[in-house]
């Protein structure tokens, strides 16, 4: 009872001082320091052997080994000295880290919530960096804010769906953009004329890797991005794609149809999206768009194989303007275009003001006649036509001497260049390009700001594009015991010598001659034959 009494912080009775003397459970102070232990001593006395020269150590265990009257003791020993010294250095190396992460917290002056903050201001790398110094680091960078730019593009595959899903529920609510896939290298930047269309089975690109070792990280199925990569932002109405804004996607090899839409419909809110290099068709994806992110205000979209995909319908086109009218910067680089469709994209798009249709191989231009005054573009800004190889000299210089006269006022920027020239009026074939009959002199000094991109080869180096188109088309379109086909836009497939883009030569606008052209019966079938 007089036990209980003394340990009882709610009684007023302090106990006698014989009691605190014969209680057991009241403690001396001085009893609270540990006694020393047997194993302390003599590990402290192992390590005041460190100071030996490493020659006597050895002679001394030579000495025991020697002591032993049988192999077996002997590697028995040998044995249990590389196991103390394995422990012996684990115990180090442990201790060491305790102490630096001691070290850092003192020293670190930031508090949580600030490190929390410059950690959200950090890539994706460089937070996990830091995440693997020390502990309180680890902590900070698990924040969900950490995670709401999350940025995995690399050079060669690193990252597998795990990563990324992990990522991305770190994330959760708070999540504004996702960027994956492989890039070219620092040389190709977002935005700019050049392809980020890059496989990793490229022999070597700009960061030096030799192809063997890329084919020993690609066959890791550990580090491979597939189909189901994005799987984690669908979900519930909290799915960590609800707020999504900016979606950027490079060269993911596994990436189909169905999971591309799927990863779309779990996106409302995206205002930015970037494909590039993925095995998607064009029509699907823009389907996709118009029906599942009205808000979308950024569309960039590159093919994997540039000028077979042929999917484009007049009707997506139509409904994509209808559904998402905010649309500002549009880009549909490597796709097989005709003009009318395009019409309909530019015209109908009124807040455009950036258009990227580089290397469409069925633009001639005539697209181009019905835009300025009220009929649309006039907030063209920026309009990029290269390497657009039916892209006729004498559309763009019509579309210049508009631009003169005082249409589109608001254009800075025009590329028109093409490393083939451009196309004459009457012949595909026949390559030209001449100050006299584009007016770009007369455009500069009326515009001076003007940025007018023109670049082509010199005069007389034009190639022959006859033999170089029949087998670039032949190879990628025709099919010997299929001599002829239509496309699924009522123009002629020809193969063998016939094939050049359809003629025009070649451009695929028979369907779209002037304003009054007739829009053929389109039938999915016909576009899978083309991308078979």
């Amino acid at each position: 009872m007089d036990t209980l009494l003394v340990h009882c912080p709610s009684m007023a009775k302090r106990p006698c001082c014989s009691s605190l003397t014969e209680s057991p459970l009241v403690l001396n102070p001085s009893s609270r320091t540990p006694k020393p232990d047997p194993l302390d001593r003599l590990l402290e006395s192992f390590l005041g052997l460190s100071d030996c020269p490493p020659l006597s150590l050895d002679l001394s265990f030579d000495r025991l080994l020697e002591s032993r009257p049988c192999d077996s003791d002997q590697d028995d020993m040998i044995n249990r000295a590389m196991r103390l010294g394995s422990a012996l250095l684990e115990a180090g190396r442990r201790s060491a880290r305790k102490r630096a992460t001691f070290h850092n917290a003192v020293v670190w002056a930031l508090p949580p919530d600030l490190t929390i903050k410059v950690f959200s201001m950090l890539d994706t790398q460089s937070i996990c960096y830091a995440a693997a110094t020390y502990t309180f680091f680890r902590k900070c960078a698990s924040d969900p804010l950490c995670y709401a730019n999350i940025d995995l593009t690399a050079v060669v595959p690193r990252v597998n769906n795990g990563v990324v899903s992990t990522m991305i529920q770190r994330a959760g609510k708070v999540l504004q953009s996702i960027k994956l896939g492989l890039v070219p290298g620092p040389t190709a930047s977002p935005g700019s004329s050049q392809s980020l269309v890059y496989t990793i089975r490229n022999s070597v690109d700009a960061s030096g890797f030799s192809w063997n070792d890329k084919r020993s990280r690609q066959g890791k199925e550990s580090s491979i991005l597939t189909r189901s990569c994005l799987s984690s932002l669908s979900g519930d109405s909290d799915a960590p794609g609800a707020l999504l804004r900016r979606l950027h996607l490079y060269n993911i090899e596994r990436m189909d149809n169905a999971a591309l839409s799927a990863a779309l419909s779990a996106c409302p809110s995206l205002l930015d999206l970037e494909i590039v290099g993925l095995y998607v068709e064009l029509r699907q994806t823009l389907e996709s768009v118009s029906k599942h992110c009205h808000l979308i205000g950024r569309l960039h979209f590159e093919s994997s194989k540039t000028g077979r995909d042929d999917s484009l319908k007049v009707q997506t086109c139509t409904d994509i303007v209808n559904n998402c009218p905010h649309l500002i910067s549009l880009a549909l680089r490597g796709f097989k275009l005709h003009d009318c469709k395009i019409r309909v994209l530019v015209k109908g798009f009124r807040e455009l003001k950036y258009v990227d249709f580089s290397r469409s191989y069925s633009i001639t231009g005539a697209f181009l006649r019905s835009l300025g005054g009220n009929a649309g573009g006039n907030q063209l800004e920026v309009l990029i036509l290269r390497d657009c190889m039916h892209l006729k000299e004498v559309e763009v210089a019509k579309f210049l001497t508009a631009a003169i006269a005082g249409d589109f006022k608001l254009l800075r920027h025009l590329d028109i260049s093409n490393r083939e020239g451009l196309a004459s009026e009457g012949d595909w074939y026949h390559r030209c390009y001449s100050t006299s009959v584009i007016p770009v002199k007369q455009l500069l000094d009326k515009r001076p700001g003007f940025c007018l991109l023109a670049e082509f080869p010199d005069e007389g180096s034009f190639s022959e594009i006859e033999q170089m188109v029949a087998s670039e088309a032949y190879s990628d379109f025709s099919s010997p015991s299929q001599p002829s086909n239509h496309t699924s836009d009522g123009t002629m497939f020809t193969s063998s010598s016939e094939i050049s883009y359809h003629s025009d030569q070649g451009s695929g606008n028979e369907d779209c001659r002037e304003s009054n052209y007739i829009i053929y019966e389109e039938s999915s079938d016909e576009v899978d034959f083309l991308a078979g």
